[in-house]
């Protein structure tokens, strides 16, 4: 029975050591995974920043490009320019520099319509006697 008691007391023994090294092995992986977890948050709080830099900046530029047309077709009274641009939701920010890109030669193409209708306006309004509209 001696023999019987002093295995049963080596196998307690190895059971309760097994156990304390699952315990500590599971408590190291829970630090590391909390450690991971950690870094990724900090690196989802910085693309958020970069993402939201990104997003003013590119609000900024369509505000700028939106104010220069404003101010190139104030001498057209029947010209409605309708409300301020406002963000896309269903827009991809993969294809923000495209969007940005589209807007110039849009612009470009505004100003030369706009310059084209000045010129004809102004001929025309010679033509009928009539002060032609402010430059």
């Amino acid at each position: 029975m001696t023999d019987d008691g002093a295995t049963a007391a080596m196998r307690y023994k190895e059971i309760i050591a097994l156990s304390r090294g699952s315990a500590e092995n599971l408590r190291e992986w829970e630090l590391q995974r909390a450690e991971t977890l950690e870094a990724e948050i900090e690196a989802a709080k910085a693309a958020i920043e970069v993402a939201a830099d990104r997003e003013k900046r590119a609000a900024e530029r369509a505000t700028r490009w939106w104010k220069m047309a404003l101010h190139n077709i104030q001498g057209l009274p029947w010209l409605d320019p309708g409300d301020e641009p406002r963000p896309v939701m269903t827009a991809r920010p993969a294809y923000l520099e495209r969007y940005l890109e589209e807007v110039k030669p849009s612009y470009q193409e505004l100003v030369q319509a706009v310059l084209g209708l000045g010129w004809r306006a102004k001929r025309a309004a010679s033509k009928r006697g009539e002060q032609p509209p402010p430059a």
